[in-house]
């Protein structure tokens, strides 16, 4: 699975995958209406690809956990609205997913984008059961 196509972009809703690179920006799709609009290089954009989880000994790439939460959940959405769930729900799904990640240093608010982002990249078929990534995960 490649996130590096997955923007998030300061002040839209939802996530966007790169469609095509302009002159001036980019030309992005949403994944959730499937709109398509500009970006311009003052927008604040940021790559899933480029995200990582803080856990107790070093990050994890965004990838590797949402293949874990993926493995997880059967491949399922979740099974509450992540946007309203309390911490305790979401802490406790992280924690079957990613049972090392830094209690610190992740909080409410990233746990509740994590599994928003989940949801959406499930979705748009984004999120696939990846076997190379499985094989890495049982090296370690």
């Amino acid at each position: 699975m490649d996130l590096t196509s997955i923007l998030v972009i300061s002040g839209k809703p939802d996530l966007s995958e790169l469609v095509s690179q302009t002159k001036g920006g980019a030309v992005v799709k949403n994944l959730v209406t499937g709109q398509k609009y500009p970006v311009f290089k003052n927008d604040r954009i940021s790559s899933l690809g480029e995200i990582r989880l803080f856990t107790n000994t070093d990050e994890r790439p965004l990838d590797e956990v949402m293949q874990l939460i993926f493995k997880t959940l059967d491949g399922k959405p979740t099974a509450f609205d992540p946007k309203k769930a309390d911490g305790k729900e979401l802490f406790a799904l992280l924690e079957k997913a990613l049972p090392d990640y830094d209690r610190e240093r992740v909080h409410t608010s990233d746990a509740k984008k994590l599994f928003s982002w989940y949801n959406v990249l499930l979705q748009a078929g984004k999120i696939t059961f990846d076997e190379e990534a499985e094989q890495k995960e049982a090296d370690k």
